[in-house]
């Protein structure tokens, strides 16, 4: 997205690294809201020379953004980049890492499926293959079941009224990101943008499950939520999920969940023993991401499995429905979770995909 009229203030890329960023990870300083809000409009418009964006990320990198400074990225990408289209239902937003997995299957195409049935709508959104890890993500594996996601936000939402469970494309939704591709890909790293493109929130939904590595990282993202003036999330839930995706690990998992009512961050852990379920990591483990998270996805929901993939999809499915207080325990969600594949209703919702 280039605005070649656009005018900025006294903040070029070169400036920021040279007076505050750039110093060095011990000596580096934080930038003010209005100096990375100016930061972020020139990149969008493509205006910093490539040395100097590709500086500017690395500085940010190793200084690490604060959650002021990810808020004021995040508002210029919503007011600048992303195409919104909302749904006549308020589905959960799910904002996995885009750049993937590479060796666990993706459980969240099945999980947003089955919570849809459920009664609880799901939307998901990703890019194709984005840095660094150009992995499996939503997309290739809807793309493999033969659902269509090469989709204008508007038919996105008309997805989930239709069948309660849509997905976002990213190059359709927030272009100014998609321009920023290759930089991105040459950089080799991760760089704030992977953060940000999580919570772009195309449906505008009310309520946002993501993921986190650390639990200091998910109290920056709630801070972010908090701090941002274009993202209107009341609920938020992360958790450390697979491979940093929004899949519930097998075993022990954190969770932090804030919203905006009390305004605080509450953290527990998930046992998946305590609900029954005798499953380690290596037990969803998979050889090709893309074509056996697909497979299992359909396998699944059709009531042909039950094995650790099925009791992941369940309790990741009922996580989505506790997100959006549709049920007020796992439990339940996880009963009305198995209920819905073994009546056949999630498979409904697979092939309404499929024919939309």
């Amino acid at each position: 997205m280039t605005h070649s009229a656009q005018e900025f203030g006294e903040w070029p890329l070169k400036r920021l690294l040279t007076a505050v960023v750039g110093s060095g990870p011990k000596s580096a300083d934080d930038m003010s809201h209005a100096q990375a809000r100016e930061a972020f409009q020139r990149i969008l418009a493509g205006e910093p020379n490539e040395t100097t964006l590709g500086a500017f990320w690395l500085a940010n990198r190793w200084k690490r953004n604060t959650p002021e400074e990810l808020a004021a990225y995040t508002d210029v990408m919503r007011e600048e980049s992303v195409v919104t289209a909302e749904p006549d239902v308020d589905p959960v937003d799910c904002g996995a890492n885009y750049d993937g997995k590479h060796s666990s299957a993706v459980l969240g195409v099945g999980a947003g499926i089955v919570a849809a049935a459920a009664g609880t709508p799901v939307v998901v959104h990703s890019g194709d293959r984005v840095p660094t890890q150009k992995a499996t993500a939503y997309k290739h594996v809807l793309d493999e079941l033969g659902v269509r996601t090469d989709l204008e936000p508007t038919e996105s939402a008309e997805m989930v009224d239709e069948t309660g469970f849509g997905f976002y494309y990213q190059p359709a939704f927030n272009p100014g990101i998609q321009d920023l591709y290759e930089r991105r890909d040459e950089m080799g790293v991760r760089t704030f943008v992977n953060t940000i493109e999580t919570v772009a929130n195309p449906a505008n939904a009310d309520v946002h499950l993501g993921s986190f590595y650390h639990l200091a990282f998910a109290k920056k993202l709630t801070d972010l939520l908090r701090e941002s003036e274009q993202l209107e999330f009341s609920r938020a839930i992360f958790f450390q999920g697979m491979e940093g995706y929004d899949d519930i690990r097998p075993g022990y998992t954190k969770v932090a969940e804030w919203s905006e009512e009390d305004d605080e961050l509450e953290d527990y852990e998930i046992e998946t023993a305590e609900y029954g379920m005798a499953m380690e990591s290596d037990d969803l483990a998979v050889d090709d991401v893309t074509a056996d998270s697909a497979a299992i996805t359909e396998a699944v929901l059709a009531g042909e499995r039950d094995d650790a993939f099925t009791d992941a999809i369940a309790l990741n499915g009922a996580f989505r429905m506790y997100a959006r207080q549709d049920v007020d325990t796992l439990e339940e969600g996880l009963a009305q979770a198995r209920e819905v594949i073994a009546d056949g209703s999630a498979d409904a919702v697979l092939e309404e995909l499929r024919a939309f």
